[in-house]
């Protein structure tokens, strides 16, 4: 039996991956904030996108590949940042750094990540990408920007959409501390996850190792309140324009969500667009991610990146056909990693492959270029 019969689709691994892991874990890893409606918007915004079909095209296999700051990737998709992956499944950061790697696809190291730069950098390939929440002392931003681009992470991500902590209600009522500590109640979810608990066992609880570099701070903290949050900044034009002048390398900023800050951000030299909102995790009061996608392409003539609310390649092939120039994942690769180890980023991919190849089939859509012109309007 193949992993296709098993699991074909993402939300296939989701299901696995919530037996495989910790009751407190899946709810760091799952949820978003508030009421979680903007987590519902991005799914119901996404559904209403829609694609003609078309006949009489013929036997073709469709070209996924795509150009993005001047290098060739064989998928339009690449993997997002997610803080803390170690704790979501042991070693992962690894795992994804090399899974991108030999897929020739970005991978992006958070700076709230369990792993150094300099441990996952020389295996993430020649796509490292390192995302940046903005640190408040110039002196320890230039230092992580030098390890950063030291360990082999050529592009930098700037996050923009964390101005404070979120409240994260749902991640919160799990009993997630800052470094994580195993409280009774949350070694007996350990318990029944007997996998997950070894890997752990033999890496040590997670911890912001970046972070916990910069400070000597002990105490547990809640996790929306993490040593992250003590050490960064909420940053204005002025630090953009100072990281701009510190980075030697493309610059992309992450968590637009206006036309005329993506506008502005052309002007003052970025190098690409990241339209996300956090997936639901920041703010519950906002629009789609999708919603305001048309509008950003129109604003920008720069690389438009997309994120929030993906669950399979005809998605990823929705965000194209509005605007997007590439789209990026986070949950899906971990509920991989949860739910198959190692094998799970691979197999993601494999199905983000698939399922673009069937339904570009469906539509007669040769190219990615093709998509604008399939949109039913």
């Amino acid at each position: 039996m193949t992993l296709h019969s098993r699991y074909p689709a993402i939300s296939d691994l989701k299901a696995r991956a919530r037996r495989r892991i910790p009751h407190f874990v899946w709810e760091y890893l799952d949820s978003a904030t508030g009421v979680e409606a903007t987590q519902r918007r991005n799914r119901t915004a996404l559904n209403q996108v829609l694609l003609n079909p078309s006949i009489l095209h013929g036997e073709f296999d469709p070209d996924l590949s795509t150009m993005l700051l001047g290098h060739t990737h064989p998928l339009p998709v690449g993997i997002a940042p997610v803080g803390m992956s170690g704790l979501i499944w042991p070693g992962a950061e690894q795992m994804l750094a090399r899974a991108a790697a030999r897929e020739n696809l970005p991978f992006t190291l958070s700076t709230v990540a369990s792993q150094l730069p300099e441990d996952v950098g020389p295996q993430a390939g020649n796509h490292a990408w390192f995302q940046l929440y903005p640190p408040r002392d110039p002196g320890i931003r230039d230092d992580i920007l030098k390890r950063a681009k030291a360990s082999g992470f050529t592009t930098l991500v700037l996050t923009v959409d964390v101005p404070v902590a979120s409240r994260r209600e749902r991640q919160t009522r799990g009993g997630l501390t800052n470094p994580p500590k195993m409280t009774p109640r949350l070694a007996l979810q350990a318990a029944r996850c007997p996998t997950w608990l070894n890997g752990i066992r033999k890496t040590g609880m997670p911890r912001m190792k970046l972070m916990d570099g910069y400070s000597d701070i002990k105490t547990a903290l809640p996790s929306t309140q993490h040593i992250g949050y003590l050490l960064r900044t909420s940053p204005d034009w002025d630090y953009f324009k100072a990281l701009r002048d510190a980075w030697d390398g493309p610059l992309i900023v992450k968590g637009v969500g206006r036309a005329d800050d993506a506008a502005r951000l052309t002007d003052e030299g970025v190098d690409a667009i990241w339209v996300s909102n956090h997936a639901g995790r920041q703010f519950d009061g906002g629009p789609a991610t999708i919603e305001i996608l048309p509008a950003i392409r129109a604003a920008t003539s720069l690389p438009v990146i997309f994120d929030s609310g993906i669950e399979g390649g005809l998605d990823v092939l929705r965000a194209i056909a509005l605007g997007a120039d590439f789209v990026m994942l986070g949950r899906a690769f971990h509920y991989g990693l949860a739910a198959l180890g190692e094998a799970g980023p691979d197999h993601v991919l494999d199905i983000l492959r698939q399922d673009m190849i069937s339904n570009m089939g469906q539509i007669g859509a040769r190219r990615l270029a093709d998509l604008p012109g399939c949109l039913r309007y």
